[in-house]
């Protein structure tokens, strides 16, 4: 059922457009305001699919209706029914958001059809938040020890700027987890994330992964392709494990970072980028830096801010609300019924040491539901997770 809201003050059009809605489709439920104010009123205190304003009205016009409630709501469509000398305003109301407008008498084909295009968009904004959500919970930082807490809050102050940070720690940590969540936290949420494996990528193609190349540019150049740094613009690059990058891609990616812009391999053409950057790495780049493996400049370029992601040993008391969100994780991808652990067993897998930290954590959580009884034991851990 698509619920509407029609906010008109002259009583005649607004029983015909209530008629028109009412009658068109027996799954719209539509409810009317005299006024602006009423009409405010009521998205606040209701949730409505569409909303009908007209633009002249007394005690709150159109246009403050509209920027009125994309603060209080502001997924809800907005189909701006204008008068004839209304038509400049009702142009510049979709500038401020509104979907559509309509013009007095209402035309019956163009009101349904606007009125059909807004509820399907409001679907679709809708799947895209749910689907947001799933990806979002596919990243969630697991945790609740101080050494988690102090990264959550860092993120919190970090992510809606535009500040490079440089995340490391250990292999299997969650260096991507901090990654995602400094994106989807900031201001670039809408656009792209785009994440490199440096690590993965041979040193002779590094260059033409992150910038691109041109026809030509090497034997297998057949065509101009776009790089990573493009793909990113108005969005994040997450470079991971930067410290393998080899020193000539060092050198462009500081030029990016320094001019905001980047060349494709084989061209002189400058093209311009505006991207975040966040990096990764399990390496001690000062050390690196010493051993004249990486650039000290790029370094300082890149640890504006610099997150240190603990091993699963220096947070222990986090195991088991790993296990329990593991459990429940793999069991919905395996379309079991998640396994509860004894507290012996949960107490044997917080001694163990985990070299291989969250990562090798949830591959041990998921032999243990595949080998383990109903509810894993001490001796199933010994059995299927001994160190």
């Amino acid at each position: 059922m698509s619920r509407i809201l029609v906010i008109e003050d002259e009583s005649a059009i607004r029983r015909v457009l209530v008629k028109i809605l009412s009658e068109e489709s027996d799954t719209y439920e539509v409810n009317e305001a005299e006024d602006g104010l009423r009409g405010i009123e009521a998205i606040k205190k209701e949730d409505f699919d569409l909303v009908l304003c007209d633009i002249k009205m007394p005690k709150m016009d159109g246009v403050e209706v509209l920027e009125a409630a994309r603060t209080i709501k502001p997924e809800i469509p907005f189909i701006m029914i204008s008068g004839h000398g209304d038509l400049d305003t009702a142009v510049n109301t979709m500038r401020l958001g509104a979907f559509d407008y309509i013009s007095k008498p209402p035309d019956l084909n163009r009101l349904l059809t606007t009125v059909r295009n807004a509820l399907d968009r409001k679907e679709l904004v809708v799947e895209n938040k749910i689907l947001k959500k799933k990806v979002s919970k596919k990243y969630e930082m697991v945790g609740e020890s101080d050494e988690i807490e102090v990264i959550k809050d860092m993120i919190e102050k970090v992510a809606p700027t535009d500040a490079r940070v440089l995340i490391t720690g250990s292999n299997g940590t969650g260096k991507e987890l901090v990654a995602h969540w400094l994106h989807e936290k900031s201001p670039r949420s809408s656009g792209p994330f785009i994440e490199v494996n440096c690590a993965a990528i041979p040193s002779e193609l590094i260059e033409s992964e992150l910038f691109g190349h041109v026809k030509g540019a090497f034997t297998s150049a057949i065509k101009d392709r776009a790089g990573k740094f493009e793909a990113a613009n108005k969005g994040t690059i997450f470079l991971d494990e930067i410290g393998d990058m080899s020193l000539s891609a060092q050198a462009k990616v500081l030029r990016a970072l320094q001019e905001n812009k980047i060349s494709r391999v084989g061209s002189d053409k400058d093209i311009k980028v505006d991207v975040r950057v966040l990096a990764a790495t399990n390496k001690d780049l000062k050390r690196e830096i010493a051993d004249n493996k990486f650039r000290e400049d790029l370094y300082h370029r890149l640890a504006v801010i610099l997150i240190k992601v603990p091993s699963l040993n220096d947070r222990r008391d986090d195991i088991p609300i790993l296990i329990d969100h593991f459990s429940s994780q793999i069991a919905a991808e395996q379309g079991t019924t998640p396994k509860s652990f004894s507290k012996k067993a949960m107490e044997l897998l917080k001694s163990y040491d985990w070299t291989g930290n969250v990562r090798e954590l949830r591959n041990v959580i998921e032999r243990l539901m595949i080998l383990g009884g109903k509810e894993v034991s001490e001796e199933d851990v010994k059995l299927f997770a001994s160190k």
